[in-house]
């Protein structure tokens, strides 16, 4: 039995997504832009062949993956990973790098 995946609490939706040439990329993130509870979007091209190309794309808003997912594939579009997602009444970042990192403790540290 599959369960439908619809209007969540999804904030941020990372999709790494196969589509035509056209629409063009402007085209495209606009129509996405139209899609109801999208706030943003941004569109990267990450590798174009003779008849593809495969982009990654960036949504924010209330989002309803299904209605996104569907309107990808009117256009063209295959999904072909969902690589971020973001949930919940606030978008959780990662620490910056900085503060990622192990602080480096060397001889003249200790003392």
């Amino acid at each position: 039995m599959s369960r439908k995946i619809g209007s969540t609490n999804i904030r941020r939706l990372v999709l790494d997504v196969l589509k035509p040439h056209s629409p063009t990329l402007p085209e495209f993130a606009t129509k996405l832009g139209s899609v109801p509870g999208v706030d943003g979007v941004n569109v990267t091209l990450i590798e174009i062949d003779k008849d593809t190309e495969t982009i990654k794309v960036t949504i924010d808003g209330k989002l309803d993956y299904g209605a996104i997912r569907s309107a990808i594939e009117e256009w063209g579009g295959v999904v072909h990973s969902v690589d971020e997602v973001a949930a919940g009444s606030l978008t959780v970042g990662e620490a910056p790098p900085a503060e990622r990192r192990f602080k480096l403790r060397t001889h003249e540290d200790k003392g």
